[in-house]
């Protein structure tokens, strides 16, 4: 699926992969995210940490009509709070894609896929 908007210059598709990767890169600046998980994952119980290529990969773009949800799949930092971590994830990611692609998102949904430490 795409996003087709027009604009007094032209016509411009946005691809659900591209939304993806931008709201992939916003959830990794946040504190408390080691990384991105695939949806798929959780073979032999080991999360794998997505390269930043593969972001599409842990992020699940949805669109009925004009809302658009976005299911994002993290591995968080031991010992940091997971309900902060998530609702920073949220903010993050609605507020980015607003300034970046100009698209408003309903609902940004938060699967906790792994805790890791990790390394200074």
């Amino acid at each position: 699926m795409t996003i087709e908007l027009t604009t007094k210059d032209g016509h411009v598709t946005i691809t659900n992969e591209v939304i993806a990767t931008v709201a992939g890169g916003a959830a990794i600046e946040c504190y408390g995210i080691v990384g991105m998980a695939s949806k798929n994952q959780l073979k032999d119980g080991i999360a794998e940490i997505l390269r930043k290529e593969n972001f599409s990969k842990g992020v699940v773009v949805t669109q009925h009509e004009d809302n658009i949800s976005i299911d994002m799949y993290i591995i968080v930092s031991y010992g940091t709070k997971i309900s902060e971590i998530a609702h920073n994830v949220q903010s993050q990611v609605k507020y980015t894609l607003d300034k970046t692609l100009g698209l408003p998102i309903k609902a940004v949904n938060i699967y906790i896929q792994g805790v890791r430490v990790q390394a200074d």
